[in-house]
């Protein structure tokens, strides 16, 4: 049967409503057939349809939920950077480079890490870590004798060790000190290893950071060197015959910063202590790193939100270069090598999860045309009085009334006073009143407070197969908001508003809170009524983080996973490279010290009880038992199809 167009809708509203054309920074927008797409390459490139992408990785034999990666996104996001700062110098005519580094903690899996350094190969772009494994890992891939690995994080001597082993093979290593006992222990292990090293001092800002992730920087910080942990440093890399080796002078203010202010203030008092080093007797003095914090607008507000920016990529490059420039030529010193650790805007915008709904719970049950009570009581006869007197002039009187009402009714049936019966009609009437009266102040200039809560109590709650804290911990953990929709149907107005609840078993794995152009975050996002076809939606922006910070709660583990690349030799224009099955029930359980093969034995045990205390036939217990050694090989999550 051929599916009737909505006369009232159209994709230029679709596009409006969830604001893909402002977040979507023209990666992400909606074909004339509804359904959302992804340019990886903008406009120099194929536009590709997501469900398509996932229905083919199903029929490869993945299930929902599914993470999807757009390789030659993350590859545009690298070139991105790097020519946003190539074009900042050469319009100001500063005298020197920029040398990018991506931050392995932001997304350290092996594909990420290798799609990043194949792209920016031609720009040295290099690493950045912060622990032992992430160093281990970046000495293996990092191939390029050009760019850098800069070394943050507490350290002891295995650290230093493993760092100094690269400058041993010719790599540009660079041990960035967080205490000042830190330079005694490079000191040591540099005599006994007989090999130059390569110091940057992270300075501790009084420029304080802003945003969700402030306290990373500013004077409580909990990493850097105050002035005199500085000068003190100085003094120790003198004595030692290093004063030559302190190459970089290294500031962070927090991770998604939204205000371009802060961080115009932070560069330029990190340049100063630069210059001021310089003139130390540090002559030598290369680098300067100006950190994280290049944000992501996740919301497409292009404010000063948690969860936006008020800046662009140029904006922010032009920013860097020109006031290191002019704090440099204000002190006569020559402009250094920027740095900076951009990784959230590198990596968010190439993954999105794609999660199955597969049900939603009504909150309210209202009939299309209100039904007169059959019941005679006070309460029932006054409630449906209030609802059949709604005027354009006492909408809220009204909903007033109708509150009066139902608590009445509650509080009476606590008492044993009231039937069922009595109480379920006062209800009924209630939800009736409230629909009557939104539908009064829709289009309204101004919606008192009550009335925006009443629409979400209207709200269903959509059941999507998914684990909040294993995909999105940074939703639940600091309330960052990330794009959501649907990725189809968006020919269809989406007549219905809900929030998403998950698969664990945790009242707090819900999503309730979605962006809005105009406020930090509304309480309920536009869906389509349920057809029983299946109904995917896309979180998007999750590259950041998400992919690796997960927590096993419920013991949900990995999802599965999607790569994309582009090809225009293919029917689609892509290919789907390689799928990454996600974590097992075997595999999440031996986190936890479970082992598939004791489980099984203890099972076996029990079977073999029951089948000599004959409540188990022994051909009907085997089968059983293969069917539970069998499910430990399964996905962790739903499987609804």
């Amino acid at each position: 049967m051929e599916k009737q167009q909505d006369t009232e809708w159209d994709i230029e509203q679709a596009r409006e409503l969830y604001g893909i054309h402002r977040w979507g920074l023209r990666y992400f927008d909606i074909n004339d057939a509804g359904q959302v797409t992804v340019a990886p390459l903008k406009e120099n490139g194929p536009s590709i349809a997501i469900v398509d992408v996932a229905n083919e990785a199903r029929e490869q034999g993945l299930h929902f939920p599914m993470l999807i990666r757009f390789q030659d996104l993350l590859r545009n996001r690298v070139e991105r950077i790097n020519r946003a700062f190539s074009e900042a110098i050469a319009e100001s005519g500063y005298h020197n480079e920029y040398r990018g580094v991506y931050p392995v903690k932001v997304n350290q899996l092996r594909e990420v890490v290798e799609e990043i350094l194949d792209a920016g190969r031609l720009f040295n772009h290099g690493l950045e870590v912060g622990s032992k494994p992430e160093l281990h890992a970046a000495l293996a891939l990092h191939e390029d004798p050009e760019s850098l690995i800069v070394c943050n994080g507490y350290k002891d001597q295995d650290y230093i060790r493993i760092a100094l082993i690269g400058r041993k093979l010719g790599k540009r290593v660079i041990l960035v000190v967080e205490k000042v006992e830190e330079i005694n222990q490079i000191i040591a292990t540099v005599k006994k290893m007989k090999v130059e090293p390569l110091i940057g001092l992270r300075v501790r800002l009084m420029s304080g950071g802003k945003g969700k992730w402030e306290k990373s920087g500013g004077e409580n910080a909990k990493f850097g060197l105050s002035t005199m942990d500085i000068m003190r440093a100085s003094q120790l890399l003198k004595e030692a015959g290093l004063a030559h080796c302190l190459k970089l002078v290294h500031f962070h203010i927090g991770s998604q910063v939204p205000d371009i202010l802060t961080i115009k203030k932070a560069v330029r008092e990190g340049a100063m202590f630069f210059a001021k080093l310089s003139k130390h007797g540090h002559q030598g003095l290369e680098y300067l790193d100006v950190g994280g914090g290049l944000g992501v607008d996740y919301d497409g507000s292009r404010t000063t939100f948690h969860s936006s920016i008020n800046y662009s990529l140029n904006e922010y490059a032009r920013d860097v270069i020109y006031n290191i420039m002019d704090v440099c030529d204000a002190e006569g010193v020559a402009h250094p090598v920027v740095i900076s650790e951009s990784g959230r805007a590198l990596v968010a915008h190439h993954s999105l999860l794609v999660v199955e709904t597969f049900g939603n719970i009504k909150k309210a049950q209202v009939e299309e045309e209100a039904v007169a009570p059959t019941v005679r009581h006070k309460l029932v006869d006054d409630a449906w009085d209030a609802y059949l007197n709604i005027s354009e002039n006492n909408p809220l009187e009204a909903y007033h009334d109708a509150q009066q009402y139902k608590s009445e009714a509650q509080t009476r049936f606590e008492l044993g006073l009231l039937d069922l019966e009595i109480k379920a009609e006062v209800e009924r009437i209630f939800w009736l009143v409230g629909v009557k009266v939104l539908e009064s102040f829709r289009g309204a200039e101004y919606i008192p407070d009550e009335i925006v809560e009443l629409e979400s109590k209207y709200s269903d709650q959509y059941l999507c197969n998914f684990s909040v804290f294993q995909s999105l911990l940074d939703h639940w953990g600091f309330g960052q908001l990330f794009p959501i929709m649907p990725l189809h149907r968006l020919d269809e107005q989406p007549r219905r508003r809900g929030t998403l609840a998950d698969i664990t078993c945790d009242s707090d794995g819900v999503v309730s809170k979605f962006i809005n152009l105009y406020e930090e975050g509304v309480d309920t996002l536009p869906l389509h009524e349920l057809n029983g076809q299946p109904y995917y939606l896309g979180i998007f922006l999750t590259g950041a983080y998400q992919d690796i910070m997960g927590d096993i709660h419920n013991l949900f583990g990995r999802v599965n996973e999607a790569h994309v690349f582009l090809d225009e030799d293919e029917e689609g224009g892509y290919y789907i490279e390689e799928t990454i099955a996600g974590t097992t029930m075997e595999k999440v359980l031996a986190l936890v010290q479970y082992s598939e093969n004791d489980l099984g034995r203890k099972m076996k045990r029990q079977f073999d009880l029951a089948i000599k205390e004959d409540r188990l036939r022994p051909n009907e217990a085997m089968r059983l038992l293969n069917e539970y050694n069998g499910g430990l090989k399964g996905y962790t999550y739903l499987r609804l199809r």
